[in-house]
C-alpha cells in the first residue's frame, strides 16, 4: 500500500497523519488476521512471537514522519531479523504456514519506502531503499514469487513516491509561476493607470488650468469696469468660483501625478476655504435636525484634504435628504496630527422618501475614490436601527 501524501507531511501534519494511521493499522489488522486465520509461529517463543514481533515494528512505521531514517534502518533490521530466524530457527518469527504474501518481508515496507522517498531525496535514502530491495528480493535464493513481491514493496512504492514528490514539486512551481505572473500584471495594470493618470494631470494642467486661468481673469477685469453693481456682484461671484476651481485642480494635478517644476503663478486673492458650518447651516434651513461636532485644529489640515472632508460631509448630507427624510444626523469631525476621521450618521426616515428614486447610486462610488485618491478610506452601510453610517479616514500628508 502507498500513502499518498497531499503535500509535505512537515507543511500538512494533519492529512499525513491521518493517512499513515490508516495504514499501519490496515497492515496490523493483516497480521492479526493471519494469524487468527492459523499462520502461527511454532518455535519456543510460543505461536504469537511473530505477530507481537511484526505489530512493534509496525507501530515504529508511526514515527516515519518524525524520524524517516530510523524508520528504514528499523524496518531493514525487521526484514534481516526474519530471514536471520528463518534461517538459523525455523518458526520462530515466521509463521507456518504461510497464509498469503512472503513470510519474509515486513508488511509495512511499502508505506516507509514511499513516505521516505517523498520526505528525503537524498543519496542516502536510495541507498537504505537499495539495502531493503535485495533483502525483499532475495537474490541468493531467487524464485518468481520472491523477487515479485520484493520488487512490489520496495522499487514501486520508491518509483511511486518519487513522481509523487516531483509531481507536487512541479504543481508547486507552476502555482509560483501562475502567481509571479498575476503579480506582473498587476503592476503592468499599476503602471498603466499611473501614466493615464500623469497624461490627465498634464492636461489638466496645461490645457484646463490655463482657461480657468483666462475665466478668472476676464471675471476680474469686468468687476473692474462694470458700472453696473449688478454686474459686478456677479463678475466677483464668477470670479471667486474660478479662483476655487482652480485650486481644486492644482490638488487634482498633485493627487493625479503630474509633475511640475516650481508654482503655478496665482490668479487674484486665494479663494475662500470651504467650511463645515455651512453645509450644516443649509441643511437645518432645509428642516434637517444635524449636529455637528468638530475637534483639533483645522489650520494645520492642507486644504485638499479639508475639501475630500468637506465632500464627506455633503455626500451624506445630501444621501439624508434623498433616503432618511425626518431623520437625525450627526457630523463628528476630528482633526488629528496624522489623520482627519469624519462620521456623518443618521437615523432611520420618519417621513415618505419620496426623492430616493432619483439617485443614481454613483454617489458614494464616486466619494469613494475620492477619497482613495489621497490615500485615504471611506466605509458606509446601513445600521442596525435602520440608519446610515458614512465613515472617512483622511491622511493628512507631512
Amino acid at each position: 500500500m502507498v500513502v499518498r501524501l497531499l503535500a509535505d507531511p512537515r507543511d500538512h501534519p494533519r492529512e499525513a497523519v491521518a493517512l499513515l494511521v490508516g495504514a499501519v493499522l490496515l497492515f496490523a489488522g493483516l497480521d492479526v488476521l493471519y494469524t487468527v486465520l492459523g499462520s502461527r509461529t511454532t518455535g519456543p517463543a510460543g505461536p504469537w512471537a511473530g505477530l507481537v514481533f511484526r505489530l512493534v515494528l509496525d507501530a515504529a512505521v508511526l514515527a516515519v514522519l518524525r524520524a524517516p531514517l530510523l524508520v528504514t534502518w528499523l524496518t531493514i533490521v525487521g526484514t534481516a531479523v526474519l530471514q536471520l530466524s528463518e534461517l538459523v530457527s525455523p518458526g520462530l518469527l515466521v509463521a507456518s504456514p504461510v497464509i498469503g504474501g512472503d513470510p519474509l518481508t515486513l508488511g509495512a515496507t511499502p508505506v516507509v519506502v514511499n513516505v521516505v522517498v517523498q520526505m528525503r531525496n537524498q543519496r542516502s535514502t536510495w541507498v537504505l531503499i537499495g539495502v531493503l530491495t535485495i533483502l525483499a528480493t532475495r537474490p541468493w535464493d531467487p524464485s518468481l514469487l520472491t523477487i515479485s513481491v520484493g520488487l512490489l514493496s520496495t522499487a514501486v512504492p520508491a518509483l511511486l513516491g518519487r513522481y509523487m514528490a516531483a509531481r507536487r514539486t512541479l504543481m508547486a512551481s507552476l502555482r509560483e509561476r501562475a502567481e509571479r505572473t498575476d503579480r506582473e500584471q498587476r503592476l503592468l495594470a499599476e503602471q498603466a493607470r499611473a501614466e493615464e493618470r500623469a497624461r490627465l494631470a498634464a492636461e489638466m494642467h496645461d490645457v484646463v488650468t490655463h482657461r480657468v486661468s483666462l475665466m478668472v481673469l476676464q471675471a476680474g477685469a469686468i468687476e473692474v469696469t462694470a458700472t453696473d453693481p449688478e454686474t459686478r456682484r456677479a463678475a466677483a461671484g464668477l470670479r471667486d468660483a474660478g479662483m476655487q476651481a482652480l485650486d481644486e485642480l492644482r490638488e487634482l494635478v498633485g493627487v493625479f501625478g503630474g509633475e511640475r517644476t516650481g508654482e503655478s503663478p496665482t490668479v487674484g486673492p486665494p479663494a475662500p476655504r470651504v467650511e463645515l458650518r455651512d453645509l450644516v447651516d443649509a441643511s437645518v434651513t432645509a428642516g434637517v435636525d444635524v449636529r455637528l461636532d468638530c475637534a483639533g485644529d483645522a489650520d494645520a489640515v492642507p486644504a485638499a484634504v479639508l475639501r475630500t472632508a468637506h465632500r464627506v460631509v455633503q455626500e451624506a448630507l445630501t444621501n439624508v435628504h434623498k433616503h432618511a427624510p425626518g431623520g437625525r444626523v450627526r457630523v463628528d469631525v476630528r482633526y488629528g496630527a496624522d489623520a482627519v476621521n469624519v462620521a456623518v450618521t443618521n437615523s432611520a426616515a420618519t417621513a415618505d422618501a419620496a426623492l430616493g428614486r432619483t439617485g443614481s447610486g454613483s454617489g458614494l462610488r464616486g466619494l469613494r475614490e475620492r477619497v482613495a485618491m489621497i490615500g485615504g478610506t471611506l466605509q458606509a452601510g446601513p445600521r442596525p436601527d435602520g440608519g446610515f453610517a458614512v465613515r472617512a479616514e483622511l491622511p493628512v500628508a507631512r
